[in-house]
């Protein structure tokens, strides 16, 4: 037989069984399904990162607590924070651009019959500025107002929506309330693009730091994130941060720094470190997947010999070679891993286009993921197909036509 015919025979021995031949490939759609999709998402996430970090720019620097090195330390309590002493001390360093202190809570706000609960965040004047926010009205708070402690509030825009329903004009001169205490909007933010770093639901309520401290209770600044002036003026900007928690909190030269820092670019390559990681353990359970698909391939072969044993007795009688009867059981298991794959591929696009309608992932679709997996697909097919073919070929006609 030419090749076309050991296909169209081939073919035809596997649609005359249906079902046996769906539930065989059914790991193979399963597996490749997987890589499918789980590379749609890694990609999608890294250009997600990479997206992100471009409009955030590469010159902010995340400023936190170092990490406990011992047990006890581990065990303690007792991690430096941020005071506003630290904040005003960096702002005077000729490196540094802009900073954003943080403390964070969620409190519910009120406005006449309106309300909703909100995420507060007490921060300096500037933040607006590290984060590349825009003002659609209004305006940051003044120097003045932070050493006041003046109850003064910057509303992002879907805020202003669910404190104030459907009266969203005019909004800049309005009172509300947080913890019953009233608040004046003196700003209001343009929308921002929700992205995994920013973290943002365009609802927050920024007020001054200073403010949360005093009339709100909150004590400690939780995070802060420094905008360097320029990229090249980053590691100075760092060494600046340093050396000027060190004098404000009094360390020895022989202490070591309390604090760390880390820029948004070195952030997000831990969380591509991360997504890596991931994506590899999800891929060894694809490949799991694809070896049980493999192995169901080999084991409706090993039946295939057994039912067609008088076939293969017939053929040989009339001529058939070895090499015939094995080229036709081995493309038949080709076809089995082809199909799976074809199949397969469909699945995963399917279920990553379901994944990306459903949630906030990015799905970034390449072409290199497809053509490993019908590679893949074809090496499982050739590779637990070549032991029932071996056999069906090595099989006597004699004691094959005697076979009942």
């Amino acid at each position: 037989m030419n090749v076309m015919e050991t296909i169209r025979v081939s073919m035809n021995s596997l649609t005359t069984n249906k079902m046996r031949s769906f539930l065989t490939i059914l790991g193979i759609i399963i597996g490749v399904a997987a890589v499918i999709a789980i590379m749609a998402i890694g990609n999608g996430s890294k250009a997600s990162i990479k997206e992100e970090i471009n409009s955030l720019g590469n010159n902010v620097i995340m400023v936190a607590p170092a990490m406990p090195m011992t047990e006890e330390e581990v065990n303690g309590d007792n991690l430096p924070s941020f005071t506003w002493a630290d904040i005003k001390a960096m702002e005077q360093k000729s490196s540094i651009a802009a900073l954003m202190p943080s403390i964070s809570s969620n409190s519910k706000v009120v406005w006449g019959r309106y309300n909703y609960n909100a995420t507060i965040i007490g921060t300096s004047a500037s933040f607006y500025k590290v984060k590349k926010l825009s003002f659609a009205e209004g305006r940051t708070f003044t120097n003045d107002e932070l050493d006041k402690r003046m109850n003064v509030a910057i509303l992002e825009s879907q805020a202003v929506v669910r404190l104030f329903g459907g009266d969203t004009k005019n909004v800049v001169g309005r009172t509300f309330q947080i913890k019953q205490i009233p608040f004046k909007v003196i700003g209001v933010l343009n929308s921002q693009p929700v992205t995994n770093l920013s973290r943002s639901t365009n609802d927050q309520i920024y007020i001054p730091a200073t403010t949360m401290m005093n009339r709100l209770g909150e004590r400690n600044i939780t995070s802060l994130d420094v905008s360097a002036k320029s990229p090249a003026l980053m590691d100075q900007a760092r060494s600046d941060i340093l050396g000027s928690l060190r004098v404000t909190h009094q360390l020895k030269p022989s202490e070591p720094d309390q604090f760390q820092t880390m820029s948004l670019s070195e952030a997000a390559g831990a969380a591509l470190g991360v997504d890596n990681i991931m994506s590899k353990l999800l891929g060894g359970v694809a490949a799991i997947s694809l070896v049980v698909g493999g192995i169901g391939i080999m084991n409706i072969m090993m039946v295939s010999v057994i039912e067609r044993t008088r076939e293969i007795g017939i053929r040989k009688a009339i001529g058939a070679k070895p090499r015939d009867i094995m080229i036709q059981f081995l493309s038949e298991a080709v076809i089995f891993g082809l199909m799976g794959g074809i199949l397969g591929v469909a699945a995963g696009i399917g279920a990553s286009k379901i994944i990306e309608a459903t949630t906030r992932m990015t799905i970034e679709f390449t072409v290199s993921p497809i053509i490993y997996s019908f590679l893949s697909s074809a090496g499982i097919g050739i590779l637990f197909g070549v032991y029932p073919a071996y056999k069906a070929a090595r099989l006597k006609p004699i004691d094959a036509l005697r076979y009942e």
